[in-house]
């Protein structure tokens, strides 16, 4: 069973290496994970790897991520291992049913239309023609002359001839032979963003954690989320509320994302409705990805500053830059 609730979540929102991580998919760098085959290692996925580090358990951390519905899986393939050694380096044999040798001839069985002769394609076959070893007649057209019914297999060893090959695993480590009832069978994934938590990645920890921190580390003090009590004696709730001292230099910020192209201008209403109240010395909106002509127009008419980036280091490096100017 999934664990879908918010505070499992909210625990992995707040470690690094999940900002990094997750940041890839909410800037569109990454749509799906795939796996990539290393012939050494088997399969792995390098852009988790980049973010932990090469020796780091990526299968492990995005299972986390999984179990808490961050992100979502699809099936991509099924690894092989080796019974005896472990190993993901196998080959598939498909073996005379007879004698298990592998050193078998794969033909095609070829029926002759008009005389109803069927054999194996090699003895139709007189230099670049078909001839019928029964009537002698040439078949020159596919499914009018003659047609295709079905393979048939020769054993170079034994000699016998079958439709149907037996498949036994050959470990290329360790030369084990083993059959599918032996074999160790491990479902390999794709992962992508869960769409029903993005909002709540975006806005929620993936960009307002490192902007707290840099806040922080600038002699501000912060909430997140924030309920700040207007002059009307209503309570107003902020993404991040930042000030030094008894809220001097106050500073409100909300997010806003679309999974569209463009954030529409209603986030910049319900902003201004809330500064109006709150009288903030000064309101951003962070647009993820960007903001829509007509909420541009709205937030310079309200004197709210307005940051358009996909990626929360772009943000927090804007910031930084106003903080320096005030």
């Amino acid at each position: 069973m999934l664990k879908t609730g918010k505070l499992e979540r909210a625990e992995l929102y707040k470690e690094p290496n999940t900002q990094v991580f997750l940041s890839k998919f909410l800037s569109g760098e990454l749509s799906e994970l795939k796996p990539t085959f290393d012939p050494n290692f088997g399969y792995r996925y390098p852009a988790v790897e980049a973010v932990l580090g090469e020796k780091a358990n990526g299968e492990k951390f995005l299972n986390r991520l999984y179990e808490t519905g961050i992100l979502e899986r699809r099936l991509y393939d099924r690894i092989i291992y080796c019974p005896n050694c472990g190993s993901q380096s196998i080959s598939t044999h498909y073996c005379c049913p007879y004698c298990k040798s592998f050193n078998i001839q794969k033909g095609s069985l070829i029926e002759h239309v008009k005389c109803g002769y069927m054999d194996v394609e090699e003895n139709f076959r007189k230099g670049n023609k078909l001839i019928c070893p029964k009537c002698h007649e040439e078949l020159k057209k596919p499914d009018v002359d003659y047609r295709k019914a079905g393979i048939w297999c020769t054993c170079r060893d034994c000699g016998k001839s079958f439709d149907i090959p037996v498949p036994r695993h050959f470990c290329r480590d360790c030369q084990a032979k083993f059959t599918f009832e032996e074999i160790e069978v491990k479902d390999v994934y794709a992962y992508s963003l869960n769409e029903e938590v993005r909002s709540e990645i975006a806005a929620g920890w993936i960009f307002i954690a490192p902007i707290r921190e840099l806040l922080l580390e600038n002699g501000f003090e912060v909430e997140a989320p924030a309920f700040l009590k207007g002059r009307s004696g209503a309570n107003h709730m902020f993404d991040i509320a930042a000030y030094k001292g008894e809220k001097k230099g106050l500073t409100v910020i909300d997010l806003a994302t679309s999974t569209e192209d463009v954030v529409p201008e209603q986030p910049v209403i319900a902003l201004f409705a809330k500064i109006y109240d709150v009288s903030p010395d000064s309101a951003y909106l962070i647009a993820i990805p960007k903001l829509s002509e007509n909420g541009n127009k709205m937030a310079e008419l309200y004197n709210i500053k307005v940051i358009e980036t996909r990626d929360a280091k772009e943000i927090t490096k804007i910031l930084k830059e106003k903080i320096a100017k005030k």
